[in-house]
């Protein structure tokens, strides 16, 4: 399938380098008017006084390479289609345009095409009589044998090195220098759940589910092996293993993140890079942030620079770009200790085998209902009602299993599954169950019976909840159940009302609270409420006891 927001083709990157700079926050980039077919984007403020920094590529890598351009970073950067290097008049234009007499350097991706255009742009730039020079970055060590590695992320630790040594005012020699030993000192290796998705191309899945490509480009080049997992700190062994020098020198960390990822995964990799033992003696952390990605890829890479003092004065100063991320020192975890205060007087645990069946039976017919809830869910919520209320009844399971709970003194047991509730379920199906329970178990302790108490806990949760039997919630299972036993019928009576009013959500048409009220009658129509599912379960499974 197709899967790109544009207008047209053909002008999809000339209009994203307008909103870049519209975007930037520095008020310094400005494109430079050569040739409607010439994108070359450069700093404003630019005086030609120092040496002239000039990268690019194929655009679809964003905010690589326009988002650093200003201060401390590049000069201008030369832009082609996705995934496309630009031509050699785009390049050799950048070049006259913007080199002084102090020189241009040139940061090229090792890539043929780069290579190949800002090459033969640079031989004909010094037969006009400019000064200057070329840097190759491949900092790719997926295959290390290759004689010919790709450059990706680790370019732009590249960038920074020679931009911060350029600023300084230091002459061609010795940034085109700076540069080369950066280049040198940068391994980089990357990993996807899937490919990108071309502008109006047909993408197919490649990567099997459950499994990671490792090695992969930045252009959605296959990668050089598949492995069988998902997990977040296998894979990040697997990167640290290709990347980490094997000595003891300071080191920096960029965590790039490749288009796709989301911030909760990024921040759980960047987690599992920084404590893994191969990282120890990493000292900065640059990310995780989009810096070189491959449009939306779902992938990351890991690149590990040695740093020398230069290299660390280097990543650590003050840039004026927009895409660039602090260098973050890195430092232990340091949580502050505090002392839990208890809502409630705690229980004397006590034991009742037959409140511990009903217990566990409630508790495993949740816990067996969690993926198809949540599959319910997903059609008219957020798609996390069985992992919640599977979380509370793992809770709850594990305390009847320790014999933690007080079996014995209902009350004691209502209140108390109260508040596990309040801890362990997320949302605000965790705080009403607990308030349901809470409410019920005080209406017990004043010495009332059983369906009342429920009735009580119920009324509060209406009362606290907003929702009212009608607006498609767990409600319309559950106070029919209620009634049922307050008016003395049996369990499989009530039961049956809970199944009926579970049944009944699924033609109710818009929903008046919860997740549902968002969505229109036509998503809702034939999908009964997920909470109110959960109920019928639970008094379905007890009729059996």
């Amino acid at each position: 399938m197709t899967r790109f927001v544009m207008n047209k083709k053909d002008d999809l990157v000339n209009s994203a380098l307008d909103g870049m700079i519209y975007a930037s926050p520095w008020r310094n980039l400005a494109q430079l008017k050569v040739d409607p077919h010439i994108r070359i984007v450069m700093r404003k403020d630019w005086k030609k006084q120092q040496v002239a920094l000039i990268s690019g590529g194929g655009s679809g890598h964003e905010p690589a390479h326009v988002g650093f351009i200003g201060k401390g970073m590049l000069t201008a950067a030369v832009c082609g289609d996705v995934f496309a290097s630009p031509s050699v008049d785009a390049v050799y234009n950048a070049i006259i345009n913007i080199t002084g007499e102090a020189g241009c350097l040139l940061i090229v991706k090792n890539y043929t095409g780069d290579r190949l255009n800002f090459g033969l742009a640079a031989e004909k730039a010094r037969k006009a009589g400019f000064s200057v020079n070329m840097v190759i970055v491949g900092d790719d060590v997926a295959l290390p044998d290759n004689p010919q590695p790709r450059g990706v992320a680790g370019t732009l630790l590249v960038h920074k090195v020679a931009g911060f040594v350029a600023e300084r005012g230091d002459d061609l020699s010795t940034v085109t220098g700076a540069a080369e030993a950066a280049s040198r000192a940068v391994a980089t290796m990357g990993v996807a759940l899937s490919s990108c998705h071309l502008p109006d191309e047909q993408t197919g899945q490649r990567i099997p589910d459950g499994s990671v490509e490792m090695g992969l480009g930045i252009h959605g080049e296959p990668g050089v092996d598949v492995m069988q997992t998902q997990n977040s700190q296998q894979i990040v062994q697997h990167l640290l293993e290709k990347v980490m020098p094997g000595n003891d020198q300071p080191r920096a960390m960029l965590v790039n993140n490749l288009g796709g990822m989301s911030a909760l995964e990024m921040s759980l990799v960047t987690r599992d890079l920084i404590e893994s033992p191969l990282s120890r003696g990493s000292d900065y952390l640059i990310g995780p942030a989009p810096l070189m990605t491959a449009l939306d890829m779902k992938g990351f890479s890991v690149t590990c620079m040695t740093l020398t003092p230069q290299f660390e004065e280097a990543i650590c100063a003050p840039v004026e770009v927009s895409g660039w991320v602090p260098a973050v020192k890195i430092t232990p975890l340091q949580p502050v200790d505090a002392t839990k205060e208890a809502t409630a007087h705690p229980q004397e645990p006590s034991d009742n085998p037959t409140v511990a069946a009903i217990v566990n039976r409630i508790c495993e017919t949740l816990i067996a209902s969690e993926s198809e809830l949540n599959k319910l869910d997903a059609q008219v919520g957020d798609g996390d009602t069985g992992s919640t209320f599977a979380a509370g009844a793992r809770q709850i399971q594990r305390e009847c299993a320790d014999k933690k709970l007080p079996l014995n003194v209902l009350p004691d047991l209502l209140a108390v599954t109260g508040e596990r509730l309040a801890t362990v379920m997320g949302g605000s199906s965790g705080v009403l169950m607990a308030i349901f329970f809470t409410a019920a178990a005080q209406q017990l302790s004043e010495g009332g019976a059983l369906p009342e108490a429920l009735q009580q806990g119920l009324e509060k949760m209406k009362q606290y909840g907003g929702a009212q039997p009608g607006d498609r919630t767990l409600i319309d299972a559950l106070q029919p159940a209620i009634e049922a036993l307050v008016a003395g019928k049996p369990l499989a009576d009530a039961a049956d009302a809970a199944q009926q009013g579970s049944d009944a959500t699924a033609s109710m048409g818009k929903a008046k609270a919860g997740r549902s009220s968002y969505l229109n009658s036509a998503n809702l129509n034939g999908v009964p409420d997920p909470g109110a599912v959960a109920v019928a379960r639970v008094f379905a499974a007890l009729k059996q006891l």
